[in-house]
């Protein structure tokens, strides 16, 4: 019989859920026009990822990219798997699982990066370290902010097929776990070392301070 096993801390639920949250405001304020909004999102964005960085070194097991981060092949071979129906036992991201998260990150690097030095003419908004590149440069970085975001949306698909196929090929929900923490597994596992939260809280205030002064420079 399947038990609960604490998986997910809740730290990085709150990463993810807050991270989804954010990027749909950001689209949607660039959509509307409402770039002060914007830049204020791209802003915690940046903070939850400068987070997200340090709590995959230091934080609870399956939030450490040593954890699960698995090398190409394993992550080849997981998805060798992907059509065979079977319980699960993963302990945090699987193998494939584990790039997709890294190559996001990235890609949200990049995205929030670009945004810093883009300038919108039209509202008359500049991003916050516009004033410290050429108009040229400011130009082809709005050029490349534009076409990551059609990157991560294409991430962002993948990623929810991902799960739609995980629940329909093998029976997995991928949701329910990052949502209340815990996987019910048929074979005893070992449970993960969770880090107290309030480590977390100190590197939150950190990550905000960081992007607070940088913006300002």
């Amino acid at each position: 019989m399947a038990s609960p096993v604490r998986i997910w801390d809740i730290p990085t639920r709150l990463f993810h859920w807050l991270l989804v949250l954010l990027i749909t405001t950001s689209y949607v304020t660039q959509w509307r026009g409402w770039m002060d909004l914007h830049i204020l999102s791209g802003e915690a964005i940046l903070a939850l990822l400068l987070f997200r960085v340090v709590w995959g070194f230091v934080g609870s097991d399956t939030a450490r990219f040593g954890f699960f981060l698995k090398s190409p092949i394993a992550a080849f071979h997981h998805l060798q798997h992907l059509r065979k129906r079977e319980p699960d036992t993963e302990i945090g991201h699987n193998a494939a699982g584990g790039w997709m998260v890294i190559g996001m990150l990235a890609l949200l690097f990049a995205q929030v990066g670009t945004g810093l030095f883009t300038a919108d003419d039209d509202a008359l908004i500049e991003g916050p370290l516009r004033h410290l590149v050429s108009k040229e440069t400011s130009d082809l970085m709005g050029f490349l902010h534009d076409k990551i975001f059609d990157l991560i949306k294409i991430v962002v698909i993948l990623h929810i097929g991902a799960i739609v196929t995980y629940l329909a090929l093998k029976g997995h929900n991928l949701v329910r776990p990052m949502i209340l923490g815990t996987k019910d597994i048929a074979e005893p596992v070992p449970e993960p070392r969770f880090v107290n939260p309030l480590l977390a809280a100190g590197i939150v205030v950190a990550a905000v301070a960081a992007v607070a002064c940088l913006v300002r420079l």
